[in-house]
């Protein structure tokens, strides 16, 4: 959560995100919004741990905002890399976990 939240700080994003991977590696991003290109915190984090050779996920966070569990995109993106199984967490920029849902 705090990889998650220093990532989100560092670019004024409206969400950071933090996901581990198999081999205990993890990778913090923020929500990227251009003009030709958008993709979630999440969704870029899981592309950061495919780049890097990832075989799966352990677990995702997403902080931000809002008031909801996880976004479809993010349970997607992590089902594709990760199968069955993975939580991905929602949490507050405080660090109160608002929801999780399991892949």
């Amino acid at each position: 959560m705090t990889l998650a939240r220093s990532a989100r700080a560092r670019t004024r994003a409206a969400q950071g995100a933090a996901v581990r991977d198999l081999d205990g590696r993890t990778y913090a991003s923020a929500t990227v919004e251009l003009p030709s290109f958008s993709a979630t915190a999440a969704q870029v984090a899981v592309a950061m741990a495919v780049a890097s050779g990832a075989r799966g996920l352990e677990a995702v966070v997403v902080l931000d905002d809002g008031d909801g569990g996880p976004g479809d995109a993010d349970v997607a993106v992590t089902r594709d890399l990760a199968g069955d199984g993975c939580p991905v967490h929602a949490v507050t920029a405080t660090g109160d976990l608002r929801a999780t849902v399991t892949t």
